[in-house]
């Protein structure tokens, strides 16, 4: 359920492994650019599966594709397996715990497009441990499933992981605009940074700043929504908060979330 980016290349994977998929998008054509059956609606799809799996954008989308007459809770058995592979947070999880009699497994996802492709993400796994060995294999077609807790660990992990994203993106910009405004050139200033524990992520991001194309691989539209649900957790995160407010000037939606080092560069000029 859920053919953006991230789920049509896990269905491609799964479908490439010679499982037998149904699957079902928002957008039929997406579905249909598989070749492989598609239902009408997520509960058609889950009727008679073994196994969902969700992959979608954000906690409403969540509810959207699980619940009500059409969700996936009113076709999938007492058997049916769950697995939310979205970032939508421990709440949304413990919601859709309440939603399904099936077993339940949140196992969000680390890596991008390429990784998805590859079949090398990083697999957070929450839920009872005979569930995830249950589908332990199936999950490493797509990459390194790692247990962390019962359910909701997952979505948990996951946050803490993109935490450590928002953060270093925004130390990487400033570091860059307090270079500018002191006189350092770029280059003097990667230089600088290739000596710090950030140096091998701002190598990474240099390309993207020098040339201003910011491929989305992590689209900015879904770093925000990632770092609001880390805002949800009512914690005094002060580093987390800071670089939320630059990833909520930026609005170039559909780029990378890498973009954000434009307007800092930008922002820090001005002042």
């Amino acid at each position: 359920m859920g053919l953006g980016g991230m789920g049509s290349r896990i269905a491609r994977r799964l479908a490439d492994a010679g499982h037998e998929l149904t699957v079902w998008n928002r957008t039929r054509s997406k579905a249909d650019a598989l070749g492989v059956p598609v239902a009408d609606t997520p509960a058609a799809a889950a009727a008679g599966s073994e196994v969902v799996i969700t992959m979608v954008a954000d906690p409403l989308a969540l509810q959207t594709v699980t619940e009500g007459p059409e969700g996936v809770a009113a076709g999938a058995g007492d058997e049916t397996t769950l697995i939310d592979m979205s970032t939508v947070g421990p709440a949304a999880i413990e919601r859709l715990r309440g939603v399904v009699s099936a077993p339940l497994l949140d196992a969000p996802v680390l890596g991008s497009l390429s990784e998805a492709e590859s079949g090398t993400l990083h697999i957070f796994v929450g839920g009872e441990r005979e569930d995830y060995e249950r589908w332990q294999g199936l999950l490493s077609v797509l990459g390194t499933p790692i247990r962390v807790g019962p359910s909701g660990a997952g979505a948990s992990a996951k946050l803490v992981a993109n935490t450590t994203l928002v953060d270093v993106i925004a130390t990487i910009g400033e570091a860059l605009a307090l270079a500018e405004a002191l006189g350092l050139s770029r280059d003097a200033a990667f230089a600088v940074l290739a000596t710090t524990a950030l140096g091998d992520q701002a190598e990474r991001r240099r390309p993207a700043l020098e040339s201003g194309e910011f491929p989305p691989r992590f689209p900015l539209r879904l770093a925000r929504k990632d770092a609001d649900l880390i805002a949800e957790q009512g914690l005094d995160l002060r580093v987390t908060d800071a670089a939320r407010s630059w990833l909520h000037e930026a609005t170039d939606d559909d780029q990378d979330y890498s973009a954000v080092l434009r307007v800092i560069l930008e922002r820090a000029t001005r002042r």
